[in-house]
């Protein structure tokens, strides 16, 4: 376990992937634009843009800005603006994406940095990580720029 003081709180994390603390995450190289990304939204807390390996057309990531591995060991004022960051976005990508709703999961094994899933769902068995597929960069470029535009 590894102690780290952040906004005056104790955060212990705890890996089973053991990995070092100073690493940055692909989601935070990400953030950085370190690495490029078919962003949707943004804001002083949370990074929300398109999965490369989608589940669904449409498939979202939304992250926090702070890197922490897993979701409930964010703070709670974190957890508490996280689904009014991600409504809207789940919002947008209906009015894009033919879908029953946007169903939401959080896995946190692909990445050591806490993160959510809006993945556009008809049935319970499309919110599987058996159906994730390489996108084409340019359908994401252009779903990206639809569902901004319903925002």
């Amino acid at each position: 376990m590894k102690d780290i003081i952040f906004n005056n709180s104790l955060f212990q994390f705890r890996k089973k992937i053991r990995y070092d603390i100073d690493m940055t995450t692909l989601f935070t190289k990400i953030i950085n634009g370190d690495i490029p990304s078919h962003k949707i939204a943004e804001d002083d807390t949370f990074y929300a843009f398109m999965d490369i390996r989608p589940i669904a057309p449409g498939h979202t990531l939304v992250i926090p800005k702070i890197e922490i591995d897993r979701f409930f060991d964010l703070e709670s004022d974190v957890l508490a603006k996280y689904l009014p960051f991600s409504k809207p976005i789940a919002a947008a990508i209906e009015q894009v994406v033919p879908c029953e709703r946007v169903g939401l999961m959080v896995a946190g094994l692909e990445v050591p940095h806490a993160h959510l899933h809006l993945v556009p769902i008809r049935t319970i068995n499309d919110l599987s990580f058996a159906n994730a597929t390489p996108e084409d960069q340019n359908s994401l470029a252009d779903l990206a720029t639809k569902i901004r535009a319903c925002l």
